[in-house]
């Protein structure tokens, strides 16, 4: 339920306020405070309290910009002119929304729910939970690729499943991380789909715009290289979670879900053959024309043409679909916005040069503490894609003039960035699997996907992602 609007306007001055008074208090000198450290300060306070999002950026780059002695209409107007990459993020992911709605309504998810509840109803318990791992491991790792549906999937495939999960008393912790991780793994380390945004789309710009100015610039084949090791880390923390953690048998009630399917009609081979028309669609558009969101639209557009989604209901799957992403394509496009003021403050240089010396003394130190500032601020947000354009013009620099090599830049970032997006309670990843596992009311958001994804994700990548720095 929204707050009121008041009571969140009254949350917002009373935190604001006691920002001011300890600021002054242990910095007596307001101007002494650097613009970029109260901006991304405010920013997570803010967050943390459960402010929405894109007002906590937006009220901490006013802050930042004004007390770096910009006018309040310089603050605005460079939040607008750096709007455009975010922007363009925006829109894909509001694209891909549609299409996966598309693909909802075809009924395909439910068909494979069907044909995978048959499929692991006879043999050992072992080998029937081997298969269930497998499964869905290889669907998350599709829903982020070569189907590009994102979480669209999990409170569809999953609910039918849950009686199934019960009689083999499958603990359903081992579910949420599994999905949380896998999704994780696969954007970070595969260039195609959500990978393909995450890694080209917004990485390599964000570093290449700093990179260039000392000589060089990423290649995909570097940002993937590198962010294999981070993603190890994940891994560790899955098969921790596979053969220890959740291995022990876990009971549920058997409660009867009344499923409600989005079949409407009788389907046909002919219509399994446009559906997966459209999916080979998608893909060729993605490694010919390197863009999922044009791919998406003739997706989209193929399912349309066909009869997979009726033409009289197109404008409000359409819309649904996009409403699915809006949050995710609007925090992404106002932290774009976020990053070219805390450039245009100045600050920046000054914080660069004022850390490079203790971060050269103190590089163990300086390397977890920018790994967990990262975490703090995704678990606030929700979202890895977001947080790129927020790091990236503050630890880039920090890197670059502090000696790091090109590979611990990119872990830094990646790394930091991806931290919190597995566990946190904003996060899509832990809504979305919740929503699937929760349909009977045994799964709890917290205790049951929060906790566990939090500590078998984040761990092994905040370690794997310190040794890399450290030693690269």
């Amino acid at each position: 339920m929204m707050e009121k609007p008041e009571a969140l306007i009254g949350k917002v001055t009373l935190l604001c306020g006691v920002i001011v008074v300890m600021t002054t208090v242990v910095v007596p000198d307001w101007s002494l405070i650097n613009p970029v450290l109260l901006a991304v300060g405010v920013m997570m306070a803010l967050c943390l309290v459960r402010i929405p999002v894109p007002v906590a950026i937006i009220i901490a780059a006013l802050l930042g910009g004004v007390h770096s002695g910009m006018t309040l209409t310089d603050v605005i107007g460079t939040m607008n002119d750096h709007l455009q990459p975010g922007a363009e993020v925006g829109i894909t992911y509001a694209m891909v929304g549609a299409y996966a709605m598309a693909i909802f309504r075809t009924g395909l998810i439910e068909h494979f729910s069907q044909w995978f509840e048959r499929f692991i109803q006879n043999g050992k318990t072992n080998r029937v939970r081997l298969k269930i791992i497998l499964v869905f491991g290889v669907i998350g790792a599709l829903s982020q690729t070569l189907i590009p549906i994102h979480i669209a999937f999990m409170p569809i495939l999953i609910p039918p499943l849950l009686g199934t999960f019960n009689k083999l008393q499958l603990d359903r912790r081992l579910l949420a991380c599994l999905l949380v991780c896998v999704i994780s793994m696969t954007y970070l380390t595969i260039p195609f789909g959500f990978g393909g945004i995450f890694l080209k789309g917004i990485m390599a710009p964000a570093i290449n715009a700093t990179a260039q100015h000392y000589g060089f610039m990423v290649t995909e084949d570097q940002l993937v290289g590198s962010m294999l090791i981070p993603a190890a880390g994940i891994l560790v923390g899955l098969m921790i979670s596979v053969f220890w953690s959740h291995r022990r048998p876990r009971s549920y009630e058997s409660i009867n879900i009344s499923h409600q399917s989005p079949l409407e009609r009788k389907t046909t081979i002919t219509d399994h053959v446009y559906v997966l028309l459209s999916i080979i669609v998608v893909v060729l558009i993605q490694l010919y024309y390197d863009s999922i969101m044009l791919g998406a639209i003739l997706g989209f557009l193929i399912l349309s043409l066909t009869g997979q989604v009726q033409w009289k209901e197109q404008d409000s799957l359409f819309t649904d679909g996009m409403r699915m992403m809006v949050q995710i394509s609007i925090i992404i496009t106002i932290a774009s916005g976020f990053a070219g003021v805390l450039k245009a403050t100045g600050g920046i240089d000054a914080l660069v040069s004022s850390s490079v010396g203790w971060i050269s003394r103190h590089r163990e130190i300086a390397v977890l503490l920018m790994l967990v500032i990262g975490f703090i601020i995704t678990i606030g947000f929700g979202d890895s894609f977001a947080n790129v354009p927020i790091l990236a013009p503050i630890y880039l620099p920090l890197c670059f003039e502090s000696g790091f090599s090109l590979a611990a830049t990119i872990i830094m970032l990646g790394a930091s960035a991806a931290l919190g997006d597995a566990g946190s309670p904003a996060s899509t990843l832990t809504l979305g699997v919740t929503s699937g596992l929760n349909a009977d009311g045994q799964h709890d958001l917290v205790k049951d996907t929060i906790l566990p994804t939090m500590f078998h994700a984040n761990i092994g990548l905040m370690l794997f992602a310190w040794l890399a720095v450290m030693y690269i």
